[in-house]
């Protein structure tokens, strides 16, 4: 990540970012496979200790 955090991940801006019915788990994201109660993008990080490779930006013809 640069200094200007041009690189920051931000889930409501990913393609991949859906919200859920469910009221524990109210955040998902389609490529992972997986419902969250916090952002996913913060769930990839604590878990893997890298952040979300799959960020793909609304608007953007890539896709990964």
């Amino acid at each position: 990540m640069n200094a200007n955090n041009d690189n920051k991940v931000n889930c409501f801006q990913c393609i991949y970012f859906t919200v859920t019915w469910d009221t524990q788990f109210p955040r998902a994201c389609s490529l992972y496979g997986f419902k969250s109660a916090n952002l996913p993008s913060a769930t990839v990080l604590e878990t893997t200790g890298t952040a979300c490779l799959g960020f793909v930006k609304k608007g953007s013809k890539e896709k990964a």
